[in-house]
């Protein structure tokens, strides 16, 4: 390692950790030890990464207050530091953080909330890849449709909570007046971006089953079966159409390697 390289390790390495030691190379214009300089740096630093998480996450500090959302975002940034330069990118673990955040297990559903914030800022960036052609479905031959996989739109997600998650997100967003909500209501929901503007659709039971498979390389029939397990009223026809309308796949596949059309 170079003098230069291990320098730069031992500035940074401070950054996040207000207890660690001031770097002894780091020194102000006159040539005397900058520690004013330095202390002023890092809690800039700090402050700005609170700033970012405080941005992606407006749901989150709205349901718990500024000042205990900054002080868990706090711990959360000097336990995680950056890895890219992309702001946006920050905090993608947050929700997982929150879960193990021990102030916070009052209120079991942040984590959930949390995650789906977080797919709604990762669905805005996604590549813009033009959905499914419903057209393309009735090119494949009836005796493969089972057999036929989907590539899933970069923008979408499935996300379940075991508490009314969907709901406190849109509430804490402004999206939907607040109100009471169950809290022993589970639910579901898929998070697309088919062109311009990020959509959230609330599934129930059966739904959820089979747009996570597809979502997640199953075939259409193994998607279908699962379903049909988990609730015997399943429709397929619905299903089917609510995958294609949503805008949640790019292409059709004949397996979760090849492409058919």
């Amino acid at each position: 390692m170079t003098r230069d390289s291990y320098q730069t390790k031992a500035f940074a390495a401070g950054m996040l950790n207000p207890d660690a030691p001031r770097p002894g190379e780091v020194i102000g214009p006159n040539g005397k030890a900058a520690n004013k300089r330095y202390d002023v740096y890092r809690n800039n630093v700090t402050v700005s990464l609170i700033n970012a998480v405080a941005d992606i996450y407006p749901a989150v500090q709205k349901i718990v207050g500024e000042e205990y959302f900054r002080a868990m975002a706090r711990e959360y940034v000097r336990a995680h530091p950056p890895k890219s330069p992309l702001l946006f990118l920050y905090g993608q673990n947050f929700g997982d953080f929150i879960d193990g955040f021990e102030p916070a297990k009052k209120l079991p559903y942040l984590g959930d909330v949390a995650r789906i914030e977080r797919a709604w800022l990762t669905a805005y960036h996604a590549a813009d890849l033009p959905p499914l052609d419903p057209a393309q479905l009735s090119l494949v031959e009836p005796e493969r449709l089972a057999e036929i996989c989907f590539q899933p739109h970069p923008a979408s997600f499935i996300i379940s909570s075991d508490y009314p998650a969907h709901d406190i997100f849109l509430m804490n967003r402004g999206f939907m007046e607040l109100s009471k909500v169950d809290m022993d209501k589970p639910q579901a929901l898929m998070m697309t971006r088919p062109q311009t503007d990020t959509r959230l659709i609330l599934l129930n039971k059966s739904e959820h089953v089979f747009m996570n498979a597809i979502l997640k390389g199953s075939s259409l029939g193994e998607a279908a079966t699962l379903a049909t397990e988990a609730d015997a009223n399943f429709d397929l026809n619905h299903n089917l159409q609510m995958l294609l309308a949503t805008g949640a796949t790019t292409q059709i596949l004949l397996d979760s390697k090849g492409v058919s059309q």
